[in-house]
Parts: C-alpha cells; structure tokens; sequence
C-alpha cells in the first residue's frame, strides 16, 4: 500500500492547489500517511514571498528527505518555479515542479520508475495562459473550504516577486465557480474562502469581475456564507462595499494590504495608493459596517524607511479601527526590484520594529474584541468536545470558544459574546 505525504507552506491559493493533489492520489490508489509515519512519496508545496519562507521550504525538504529515506521526493510550488537551480544543489530531490507544471505531478509520479535521474519541469508563463480549474472537495482538519478563482499578478510591487513566480491574470469562470461551490457545499462545507493570488482582478481577463460573481452567487442562495480573501485598497469598490453591508451570506470581513503608512515609501514600494487615500478607506467601510473585522499587512523595513517613515506607520495604524496585523519585516528578494535599491535597514532595527508593530497589533485585536463584547454574531463551528466545549470562527473573524451539545461541526450557531481570553472571545450560545 504506497503512503503519501504533502506538506504545504505559504497561501491559500498554495493550500487550495496541495488539496487537488491530496484526492488525486488518493484516486490513483495512494493513501495518506501517519502523522509521524514515513512515508514512499512526499509532495513539498513551497512558498519564498520571504526569505524567512524560503528558509522554511528547505527545511521541510531536507527534514523530508531525512525522515522518509527511500521516498521520492516531489518539490513544487514557488520556489521550484522562480529558482529551480537552488533547489538542484540539494540531494535527495526527485521532481522539481513549477507552478505550471504543479497539476501534471500525479502523471509525473507514475514516470519515476523510468527514470533514474531528477525530472525538472519548470516552464515560463506566458500571455494569456488558461486558468486551470484544480477541482478539490477535502481540507483536512479544516471547517472551511477555500476556493481558488483567480491566480496570477502583474502588479510588480518593488519589493515582491509573485509575478514571476504566478503569471498573468487568468480567472476561473462563473459558470466553474458556481459549480464548484455547490461541490463544496454538498461536502458539508458551510463557509467557503474565495482566495486568489490577485483577487481584486478576478474576471479582468474574461469580461466579468468579483463583484459580478458575487451577484450570481447570491442569485443561487446557497446555505453558505463566503469570506473574500485579500485585496488591494484601490479595488475595494462602492459596489462590493454595498454588497457586503446588505448581504448576510458575505462575512463582515476584509483583508487590505497596507505595507507601508508613509507615502514616499509607498511610491518606492510602488503602490497604487497614498496613507490619506487608505485612511478614508477604513473609515467609510467602518462608518457603514461598524463590527466589520478588517485585517491588514505591514511591512517594516522596507529600503529608504527612516524612522520617521516607521512612526508614520504606526500612528496610521493606531488612528485607525482595524482589527489585526500581519507584520512582515523586508527581506531581500533577487529578481524584485528593491533588491537593487540603496538605504537598506539594518537587521537588528527590522527586528525592533517588527516587535513593536506586532505589539500594536495586539492592542487593536484587543481593541476589537471589546467593541464586540455584547454582540451578537453568526460562527461556523470548527471543533468540539465530548463536553460539548466547541471553537468556532465568526462571520467577522473572531475565534470563539463557547459550549452546546448540540453544536455540530461545520455548521452555523448564533453567539452572543460574553468576555475575552486571549485571543479568543467567550460566548453563549443564542437560541441553540
């Protein structure tokens, strides 16, 4: 009985993609492998957005290789597509695998036994390529489903090197999303994350958009909310912001990268966008959905940011009613444009600022969940107790602890929130 593991590093699109491949080959016959068991073959799905996440993928495949001696190994994902020649120095590796060539890996597998040499296929991407719809059902582990409907960028921010590693904008259809989604949700699945690599600009290469799909989705009043993923500022329009006030299946949250508080330091980073122009932002999305949960990304250290350009930063950030950060201190990327800019931070002041960001976003999900207390709000339950004791996930991205026997995983309850603990809120359950 051949064994399988898949370890995946980096973003949902990278864990909606690892999820294909899962029941692929379970399909061809494979079957997953124990927790701490070795496994005959080990699927690695890389991610390098930072140096720290580079690191990290070469540690999971030379742990991979050291505890799964006789495996054959397959790498895939970011890393195997922009720097394939670094992943060849390591020994050990079988299949190095880009991103194009990441769902043709259940056939490449099957060729193995031919070849006695590293298969490396890494193909570029070109204008114009199809969006290729990796249909996956299980997210093992998890109460939510993720759904991958756009992947590519052409945005080029100084400092990021998705581009290359992702492609051009290319977009699932609506006619492939909606199927999809009631895929998802005869599986059981009751909330369903709409992610992409650049999902603002989904449908731009198809005649359609996010908000289009949005209306077609509701038209169908499937019993499932969706939570939209990440998206940039500049694409945060009044009609999605209507939409999101006046439809209850569609979480009262959002992701909105900011990276940097500072306009000169945007225009370096080159964002489409000005700290005044992001400010107005947050406040009219508040204004007109004041228990909306919205989450941002920070970077510290960007090339060129004085001290003065951090503290503009922060004070943006403390004027403002988001609910939690993700801190990213700059680290060097070849191939990004800031790779080659002068004014490079020293580590040890990256490392001072990236602790004091954190420790302001610390204050503001504080800040957030005693706006809630009180409240009242809609959670999926994601795990439960024989006590009854279960977790759950809100439809504003608050992590609830809570107790109903008759709490079933993956389904909606109704909680009013009673206290906080941590980073978890406490409630009761309403009307159970």
């Amino acid at each position: 009985m051949p064994l399988f593991k898949i370890i995946t590093l980096g973003c949902k699109v990278n864990q909606c993609e690892s999820a294909y491949l899962y029941e692929r080959l379970l399909r061809d016959g494979w079957h997953k492998a124990e927790k701490n068991g070795s496994a005959d073959l080990v699927i690695i799905n890389t991610c390098i957005v930072t140096q720290k996440a580079s690191h990290q993928s070469r540690q999971e495949i030379r742990r991979a290789i050291r505890e799964n001696p006789g495996a054959k190994l397959v790498v895939t994902g970011c890393y195997a597509q922009v720097y394939p020649e670094e992943l060849s120095k390591i020994e050990g590796i079988d299949i190095i695998a880009g991103n194009k060539a990441k769902e043709k890996i259940p056939e490449l597998i099957k060729d193995l036994p031919l070849s006695s040499s590293r298969m490396v296929c890494v193909q570029r991407f070109h204008e114009k390529e199809p969006f290729d719809v990796l249909p996956a059902s299980q997210f093992l582990g998890r109460s939510r489903a993720f759904l991958k409907i756009q992947d590519g960028c052409e945005s080029f921010c100084s400092y990021c090197i998705v581009p290359y590693a992702r492609g051009s904008y290319r977009s699932m259809s609506i006619k492939d999303v909606l199927s999809s989604m009631e895929h998802l949700m005869n599986k059981g699945y009751r909330e369903v994350v709409l992610t992409g690599i650049h999902l603002g600009k989904y449908g731009i290469d198809i005649d359609t958009s996010l908000n289009a799909l949005l209306k077609e989705i509701g038209k169908q009043k499937y019993p499932v909310r969706i939570r939209i993923s990440s998206i940039e500022p500049n694409e945060v329009s009044e009609e999605l912001l209507e939409l999101i006030a006046q439809e209850d299946w569609i979480c009262k949250h959002l992701h909105i990268p900011l990276q940097s508080g500072d306009n000169r330091i945007l225009r370096n980073m080159r964002r489409r966008y000005t700290r005044e122009d992001f400010y107005k932002l947050i406040i009219d999305i508040y204004k007109r959905i004041p228990f909306i949960a919205i989450g941002t990304d920070v970077m510290v250290g960007f090339p060129g940011e004085t001290l003065m350009a951090h503290n503009n930063t922060m004070s943006l950030i403390k004027g403002l009613p988001v609910s939690y950060l993700h801190v990213f201190p700059y680290s060097d990327r070849p191939k990004s444009a800031a790779f080659y800019f002068k004014g490079k931070i020293p580590p040890s002041a990256i490392k001072e600022r990236a602790k004091e960001m954190r420790e302001l976003g610390k204050t503001k999900r504080m800040e957030f969940l005693k706006r809630c207390k009180g409240k009242t709000f809609t959670a999926i339950v994601e795990s439960k107790k024989e006590d009854g004791s279960f977790k759950g996930l809100t439809d504003n991205y608050i992590k609830i602890i809570s107790s109903c026997h008759k709490a079933r995983k993956k389904e909606p309850i109704k909680i009013k929130i009673e206290g906080i603990k941590e980073d978890f809120a406490l409630g009761s359950v309403v009307d159970a």
